[in-house]
């Protein structure tokens, strides 16, 4: 089996091997907002095994009329709260928003595939 996915209308493909290697690049860097939909709390909230108000306490800030997952300044970076440094992984894999999950496939990205490259070491040019 393939780890190349590909998209309609997207100038690349990604090869998700290439996640293994990068050290969490796309939950890491530049600060920016992880919006998350009521499902998606409820979700993370039952993997972390805690009740939907701890969550929002611990992990979550609203940003106008929604909510964003919080992050931390390590080093000159910026990283996701769920971000796991030791197994260069994500805490809560199974229950990872969906801006999480398309990512790299961003409309952002469709015409910045030069940044997105410098960001994530699986792009192949199409």
């Amino acid at each position: 089996m393939s780890n190349i996915i590909r998209k309609e209308s997207y100038p690349y493909s990604f090869d998700s091997s290439a996640c293994a290697t990068c050290e969490g690049r796309c939950c890491t860097g530049e600060s920016g907002y992880i919006y998350v939909t009521r499902d998606e709390i409820k979700a993370i909230a039952e993997v972390l095994n805690i009740d939907i108000n701890e969550l929002r306490v611990k992990y979550l800030f609203k940003k106008g009329y929604k909510y964003s997952i919080k992050e931390f300044k390590y080093n000159d970076s910026y990283e996701c709260v769920f971000y796991d440094r030791e197994s260069n992984g994500c805490k809560i894999y199974n229950a990872r928003p969906s801006q999480c999950k398309t990512f790299p496939f961003w409309d952002y990205y469709k015409t910045r595939v030069d940044e997105l490259k410098q960001e994530c070491p699986g792009i192949i040019d199409e």
